[in-house]
């Protein structure tokens, strides 16, 4: 399952977005493979908070992740938060 983030948005800021978007995934996560891999790519994200990412994201390591892979991380807003939420949760993402 490849979930492209900029479908919710380029600028990806407040903790109720996060946790609007992750609430529309939640239903296609009922479909996704015991072996299959959850792609989040940040393409196309100009902006991202941690706020945005820890309801969005966290949920998501925490259900998936092995599982789950980061693509296309470069833009220097998406590094530095997910450096922080890192350091919050205890947990590394995978990013490919």
């Amino acid at each position: 399952m490849i979930i492209e983030l900029k479908k919710f948005g380029t600028t990806l800021i407040s903790r109720q977005t996060g946790r609007e978007a992750f609430s529309a995934l939640r239903p296609l996560l009922q479909d996704v493979q015991e072996d299959e891999i959850i792609e989040v790519d940040f393409d196309g994200v100009l902006t991202f908070s941690p706020s945005w990412g820890d309801e969005f994201l966290t949920p998501l390591l925490n259900a998936y992740g092995g599982k789950m892979i980061l693509k296309n991380t470069g833009n220097p807003s998406v590094q530095a938060t997910l450096e922080i939420l890192e350091q919050t949760t205890g947990k590394t993402f995978a990013t490919k």
